[in-house]
């Protein structure tokens, strides 16, 4: 959800109840009613569950998620962290072009190709950008 739906994010998940023992983990990773990507995962990874799942409950909770792994969204001054100049190896380029469909890659198959390559995912994030590949669905439901 947008910027400007803050305060909103249950509202995808209508029916959903908050688990409380989730919660609680969100809560203690948490600052100002905002959780960062990396430690959402964390917390995934601590509770054995998705990264989908903690995404569900920080919306019910109304916080929101900051500083994309990939660098896209969440940083206190609005901008993404892409780096612009990004020299796009031939290997990138390759898994970029193989694993993107129609214009789009998912956030998971970006990490794949981050951990497949021994790269940054901020170096990722700034190859789909500069390819005008967009990023979608992000691994927490935040788009």
């Amino acid at each position: 959800m947008a910027h400007e739906d803050k305060g909103h994010y249950a509202a995808k998940h209508k029916g959903r109840q908050i688990n409380e023992t989730i919660a609680a983990k969100i809560r203690a990773l948490s600052e100002d009613n905002c959780i960062k990507c990396a430690s959402a995962h964390h917390a995934a990874k601590k509770l054995n569950l998705s990264p989908a799942k903690i995404g569900v409950q920080t919306d019910l909770l109304e916080y929101r998620i900051s500083d994309c792994q990939l660098g896209f969204f969440g940083y206190s001054d609005g901008q993404k962290r892409i780096d612009p100049n990004i020299e796009i190896t031939t290997d990138l380029n390759e898994l970029l072009d193989k694993k993107s469909k129609d214009g789009r890659i998912s956030c998971l198959e970006c990490w794949n190709i981050a951990k497949t390559l021994k790269i940054k995912k901020l170096d990722v994030g700034s190859a789909c950008e500069q390819k005008n590949i967009r990023i979608k669905p992000c691994q927490l439901g935040a788009f």
